[in-house]
């Protein structure tokens, strides 16, 4: 079924489209989260888990989101007025641009960190072999409010350059030169980790199995880890879907952006496990492995220093590309429904409002550190409202529409481009995961997200 006529900006090669969707969903999740998770979850049982995860989760929701986003041909919120009888059905495309903006308002201090230990690495800074000496260097980092603004503030005025520069020459163009280098740098740390003496024990940790570590907390993280990874729930994969050229092959292409952003992260494990088992440290080191044991892990190679900023280069490309998806999000939105509001007038309209939303985040580590909502700090706030409950209740609408009332027939129409590709074996393994296996596991994981299912206490 064609979608809506809608002169407006879009991708411009099948490259392009692959690449920005790609830029989406490869970021801090792969080099940062993926490692940390499956250090603390057992390894190689819980690589599988999540591996059924994304196909169950990750990749249905991915297709569904496209699909309406390609179809209405419109931001996050108007794709529902298009293609809904309800006006209510708003309400997800809006929990979506409020997901996108919360998770920009800690990610961005995220980023920050990021782009300081760039910094940092190359000056030196962190050439330490002692975890604690580099938990010193990180907890100093984020407790410093002026320096921490300025990184912040500094990577927004560099995501709001490349939006700007609008779809196809902004982002098209940006994610079509980092996302090679990012898999050029990735591999390079691999081969550097591959050589240590005991790497082979790091390996097995990420790829022999053992299945009395599989519990089912694993899994709900596994299946919660899948729903970040990919970028879905937020608005991000149907915006971008408005983008995508009429021709693209939706399903396929979000298969190959599901496979790519699991060999980055198979390739970030590779670099990280091997390295951190031959020098001794914890594979179970929690949310600090990249920013306190990495630093040490590197440093007790030779050329430690070098790779140790290629490392932390590649992490900040990787950030890259997912900020500019969610940085879309509003700035479509903004730029289709405001009156005369230019790409440039909204870009910087979302930039001021992250800027003030995201102190409080940022203050979170100093000043404002004893400030809490619902007993959280500001960082983890946005971060439990953004991961718990608006991404997986959007994500379960997704399920629910795409499967259940935007038609049968439409969405074959849709996925097949009018009949004109031979995928309907495809086509009907979607509908049948999307109506009846991935809205069952995305509930679960809100439900246990938000404490109303506690399974393991």
């Amino acid at each position: 079924m064609a979608a809506p006529h809608c002169d407006r900006e879009g991708f411009a090669t099948k490259l392009g489209v692959l690449t920005a969707t790609l830029g989406s969903a490869v970021g801090l999740g792969n080099i940062w989260k993926f490692p940390y998770m499956t250090g603390e979850h057992g390894g190689a049982a819980f690589l599988l888990i999540y591996i059924l995860a994304t196909l169950l989760v990750g990749l249905p929701v991915m297709i569904s989101e496209i699909l309406l986003g390609r179809y209405a041909r419109s931001n996050a919120i108007s794709t529902w007025r298009k293609v809904a009888r309800s006006k209510a059905w708003m309400l997800v495309g809006a929990s979506g641009v409020v997901a996108a903006f919360a998770i920009m308002a800690f990610y961005t201090d995220v980023a920050g960190w990021v782009f300081n230990y760039v910094i940092k690495a190359s000056m030196g800074d962190l050439n330490t072999t002692d975890p604690a000496v580099a938990e010193g260097v990180f907890g100093a980092m984020v407790s410093n409010p002026w320096s921490s603004l300025a990184f912040q503030w500094g990577v927004l005025a560099l995501v709001s350059t490349i939006i700007i520069g609008g779809v196809t020459k902004g982002i098209e163009k940006t994610t079509k030169t980092l996302m090679p280098i990012l898999f050029v740098m990735l591999v390079v740390v691999c081969i550097r980790s591959l050589t240590l003496p005991k790497a082979g024990e790091g390996l097995a940790f990420l790829f022999s199995p053992d299945f009395s570590k599989i519990t089912g907390e694993a899994v709900l993280m596994a299946l919660g880890l899948a729903f970040f990874k990919l970028s879905i729930g937020m608005g991000t994969m149907m915006t971008y879907g408005s983008y995508f050229r009429q021709d693209a092959n939706v399903p396929l292409v979000a298969t190959r952006v599901m496979l790519a952003d699991l060999t980055v992260s198979l390739l970030a494990g590779i670099a990280i496990f091997p390295a951190v088992f031959n020098y001794g440290f914890e594979a179970a080191a929690g949310p600090g492995l990249l920013f306190m044991t990495i630093p040490a892990v590197f440093s007790s190679m030779p050329m430690g220093q070098l790779f140790m900023v290629v490392f932390f280069v590649l992490t900040a490309i990787a950030t890259i590309g997912a900020m500019l998806s969610l940085f879309e999000v509003p700035v479509a939105f903004f730029t289709e429904t405001l009156k005369d509001c230019s790409r440039r007038k909204a870009t910087i309209l979302v930039a001021i409002g992250l800027g003030l939303c995201g102190v409080p985040a940022t203050l979170s580590f100093g000043p404002m550190a004893d400030v809490k909502i619902f007993g959280l700090n500001f960082f983890d706030f946005y971060d439990q409202l953004s991961s718990n409950i608006l991404m997986p209740a959007g994500g379960l609408m997704i399920c629910l529409f795409a499967g259940w009332l935007f038609g049968q027939e439409k969405v074959k129409e849709c996925l097949s481009n009018n009949n004109s590709l031979h995928n309907g074996a495809v086509i009907s393994l979607f509908l049948l995961i999307v109506r009846y296996v991935s809205p069952l596991l995305v509930l679960l994981v809100m439900l246990n997200g938000l404490g109303l299912l506690d399974l393991f206490g």
